[in-house]
């Protein structure tokens, strides 16, 4: 973020406003307000609050200013909630992302077990389904985040792995009644509270990222049993998948704000593994001086371990991936393999 002399609300990004909003309540109002968030949502607003330094008066009387026109012209008599919250969210999110959010929350009811899966350990959700059916593995998956739901993933036994991405893969929806049924059985197992998720989960797209977040090795078995079996799905998700050398695609802008955020010594590891499109578009969106200094560092680097590789990689992929769900860069197209 630039520094705080330079910033105007017009220029703050969604989560920073809403950061300096909420740092502008007093701890218990603060609180009272985050308590109602998801974990992503807790998380991306807690990294904006961290990154704000040398915010003014007048930057915070504008984003009051701004939340409370907002509010006034948004939410007066006579606009209905429920168009409200679907033009809000496809206006911030886009049609596509905002369809299964939207379902979520003017299909939802009060949750108690699903929602409070999100706040737990990947091995804690895979021990609590240990005895459950894959299809239910399934359901449970598609619901959660896919970084989440890859941290799960991996914890299941190998042989169950493939079976569970086909069920998500194959997942056209569930209806509101039996995710109501399923919540009720993770309730048993714990207690919690917020909203309840239904309808728009699963499907091939949430297979694929899903599968962006497992590691290397991991994700090529399961392609692989997913292969063997359905040869034509195993495309369908290969297709939509978004790996590393995909990078290349990337406009300019967006890979110089990747490059922004990217360590040094990640960037060396991840390239020794990539393509040659990659490492022109590496270069390409750096100054000179540090295209040179990368180019010598990637020269002297001796022999590295695959797996040293393949885990700077999925650092790189986790950064551009948060990039992009915050608008920050637009990714280009999937389906290349690692080189």
């Amino acid at each position: 973020m630039s520094d705080g002399n330079n910033i105007t609300a017009q220029n703050l990004t969604g989560a920073e406003r809403a950061a300096i909003f909420i740092m502008s309540l007093g701890e218990d109002d603060a609180a009272s307000v985050l308590q109602h968030l998801g974990p992503r949502e807790v998380q991306v607003l807690g990294q904006a609050m961290t990154g704000l330094q040398n915010v003014s008066r007048e930057q915070v009387g504008r984003v009051m200013e701004q939340f409370v026109i907002g509010v006034s012209e948004q939410t007066s008599l006579g606009i209905g909630s429920t168009d409200y919250i679907r033009s809000v969210l496809v206006k911030a999110l886009g049609e596509d992302k905002a369809g299964g959010i939207i379902d979520r929350i003017l299909m939802g009811g009060n949750s108690r077990g699903l929602e409070q899966i999100k706040w737990l350990d990947g091995r804690t959700v895979a021990e609590m389904l240990r005895l459950e059916h894959p299809q239910v593995t399934a359901i449970v998956l598609s619901y959660l985040d896919p970084d989440h739901a890859a941290s799960v993933l991996a914890e299941i036994p190998e042989r169950m792995r493939h079976d569970v991405v086909m069920r998500i893969a194959t997942l056209d929806g569930v209806q509101p009644a039996a995710l109501q049924q399923l919540d009720e059985i993770m309730e048993k197992q714990f207690s919690g509270k917020q909203r309840i998720k239904s309808s728009s989960i699963g499907g091939i797209q949430a297979a694929a990222n899903i599968l962006n977040f497992l590691d290397t090795s991991v994700e090529g078995g399961v392609m692989e049993a997913i292969s063997e079996v359905d040869e034509e799905l195993g495309n369908q998700i290969q297709d939509l998948m978004f790996v590393f050398n995909d990078l290349a695609a990337l406009d300019d802008r967006s890979m110089q704000t990747l490059m922004r955020e990217v360590n040094t010594d990640s960037l060396v590891l991840a390239l020794k593994g990539a393509s040659e499109g990659v490492k022109d578009k590496v270069f390409r969106n750096l100054s000179r001086r540090a295209s040179e200094m990368l180019q010598d560092d990637l020269e002297a680097k001796g022999p590295v371990r695959l797996s040293e590789v393949e885990g700077a990689q999925k650092d790189i992929l986790s950064i551009a991936k948060r990039l992009a769900d915050e608008d920050q860069i637009s990714l280009g197209g999937g389906g290349d393999e690692f080189v």
